[in-house]
């Protein structure tokens, strides 16, 4: 069930927030192989991982943060419409 604002349309945002979350993962999973962190893994002591972990990561931040504005802004949208 997806949260709803008052006006009944559904709340925004949440790609944004969930792709961002597992970017981010994703992306210190990465940086963590590619840095050797992990040992027992395929990826362990690869350089790219150790450049485009990071790059991943930041992207997926940008996206929860981007998520977070789009949710604050429906909400307060949201509010002023049903303010009198």
């Amino acid at each position: 069930m997806e949260e709803q604002a008052d006006s009944g349309t559904p709340m925004p945002g949440w790609p944004w927030l969930t792709g961002g979350l597992l970017a981010l993962v994703v992306g210190v999973l990465w940086t963590a192989q590619g840095l050797d962190l992990t040992h027992d893994s395929v990826l362990s002591d690869v350089f790219a991982m150790a450049l485009i972990g990071p790059a991943v990561a930041a992207a997926g931040l940008a996206a929860l943060v981007l998520g977070v504005r789009i949710r604050a802004h429906a909400k307060r949208t949201a509010h002023k419409g049903t303010s009198t």
